[in-house]
């Protein structure tokens, strides 16, 4: 489906992946957010693929919103139960405002689909002008979860702008 509700709007997408990040397993589900943006009208600026590494994922992050000031950060991956999984937890560690909501309304929807979206402990929020969102590493998760929140990141940023709830 195609549109312009996010035009204007840069994104990144981040793919949080040790295997990945190896070259052992093909990013899907970073190039399936990547067509969505797009489909959108969204202009995708960065595509990064990162080992599930906090460190590593906290300096991505930060670079994409406080350097080349990209408005919406989508993060694939890490947001399970794994050792290994701490995407939100960087997210958290970054993000000067919280929005649950939004981390809410993707398990919920998900919900609709799999109880395994009970597991999810994906965080959402802004640091600085970047919208930061936290979605599954599966690519059918991924999908469903930017389907699930994708009309309301136009009227987010709205609001991010100060220009009240009659915004789009």
């Amino acid at each position: 489906m195609k549109t312009d509700a996010f035009k204007g709007i840069t994104a990144a997408v981040l793919t949080i992946s040790d295997s990945c990040a190896k070259g052992a397993r093909e990013d899907i589900s970073g190039q399936a957010l990547e067509r969505l943006l797009k489909d959108r009208g969204a202009h995708v600026l960065r595509k990064e693929i990162i080992p599930d590494d906090k460190d590593e994922i906290k300096k991505a992050i930060k670079f994409i919103s406080d350097r080349l000031h990209i408005k919406l950060i989508l993060t694939t991956g890490g947001t399970g139960l794994s050792p290994r999984d701490t995407t939100p937890e960087a997210t958290r560690e970054l993000i000067e405002r919280e929005a649950p909501g939004i981390a809410e309304l993707i398990r919920l929807e998900g919900l609709r689909k799999t109880k395994m979206a009970s597991l999810s402990r994906a965080a959402a929020g802004t640091r600085k002008n970047s919208l930061i969102i936290n979605l599954p590493g599966s690519p059918g998760g991924a999908r469903e979860s930017f389907e699930a929140i994708a009309d309301i990141i136009p009227h987010a940023f709205a609001m991010m702008r100060g220009q009240g709830h009659d915004s789009p």
